[in-house]
């Protein structure tokens, strides 16, 4: 089942981490619709096939559900942040498309 989810979230780094990976998180209400629609259909670690755009960069990923943040949550990739002048602590316009 594909569905459209429309968001803005702050871009955080992951802290058990020396590399630099960021995310963003995926709202509570909308972690919900999407855990309930996907049960039964996700990859490895519980983690959903989706397609992002946040500005004019365009890429296919996953989310993966955390404990930590309380829904899923969204690795935003180097070259995203550098070309939509995104940093830490920055807030990001997010559509995500699940494709599963």
């Amino acid at each position: 089942m594909t569905s459209e989810y429309r968001f803005n979230a702050v871009v955080w780094r992951w802290a058990a981490q020396t590399a630099t990976w960021m995310f963003v998180t995926v709202p509570d209400d909308l972690s919900d619709q999407i855990d309930d629609a996907h049960t039964g259909m996700r990859a490895g670690f519980g983690s959903v096939k989706v397609r992002v755009r946040i500005g004019d960069s365009d890429w296919t990923t996953s989310i993966f559900p955390s404990r930590e943040q309380g829904g899923f949550i969204l690795p935003v990739k180097k070259a995203v942040r550098v070309a939509q002048g995104l940093g830490e602590g920055s807030t990001a316009a997010v559509v995500l498309t699940t494709l599963v």
